[in-house]
């Protein structure tokens, strides 16, 4: 399996004004490095929790579709907003989109699925044959900036802070005293929302 971000957040989990007050920074001189890294802790949680946290657009690239019940695939990234298509190479090789109404979607577990109405197709015997293009991340709150992120859980966007006021108060690798830094706080608040992918 294979996943590809076709279209990144448009948003992040927290402002740079909640970033600033956070870090207690009241001048402007930082705002573009404190920007650029609330995106770097976004995606640093975003691996550590094997979930996409605002709304973004991702492809999953396998090579067949299961073909013994219950059929059902598993969408990575959670939580599932929706499944926008699924593709696949058919026999002769040409590609094929597989209609919306002949799968269902699960967008209440995590991790999501989806499931085929009967059966699946039949894909050509060949790597990469099925392309499964869904969007993931928390819903937005309304339409308003503000509340774009207001559904991720606190506990995350606490961590997110945290690892941002680590990044902004070491900027080195080692510390003075050659010590390796390995901040574990901001782990230990987004724990209860990691999601065990071997297990899943």
């Amino acid at each position: 399996m294979a996943l590809r971000l076709i279209t990144d957040a448009a948003v992040e989990p927290v402002t740079l004004e909640e970033a600033k007050a956070h870090l207690r920074v009241d001048h402007t001189d930082d705002d573009a490095w404190i920007a650029r890294f609330i995106k770097v802790s976004r995606r640093n949680a975003e691996r550590f929790l094997a979930r996409a946290l605002v709304t973004q657009t991702w492809e999953m690239v396998i090579d067949a579709l299961p073909d013994v019940a219950p059929y059902a695939v598993k969408i990575p990234l959670p939580p599932l907003q929706s499944v926008t298509s699924i593709k696949y190479d058919g026999e002769d090789g040409v590609e094929v989109e597989y209609g919306v109404d002949s799968y269902d979607v699960d967008t209440a577990s995590e991790p999501g699925w989806v499931v085929p109405a009967s059966t699946w197709p039949t894909t050509i015997e060949a790597i990469n044959a099925v392309r499964i293009r869904f969007v993931a991340g928390y819903a937005p709150g309304t339409d308003s900036p503000v509340d774009l992120a207001a559904n991720i859980p606190e506990d995350i966007k606490g961590g997110i802070l945290l690892h941002l006021a680590h990044m902004y108060q070491n900027r080195e690798t080692v510390s003075e005293k050659n010590l390796i830094i390995a901040p574990q706080a901001y782990e230990w608040l987004m724990r209860p929302y990691r999601i065990d992918i071997g297990m899943a």
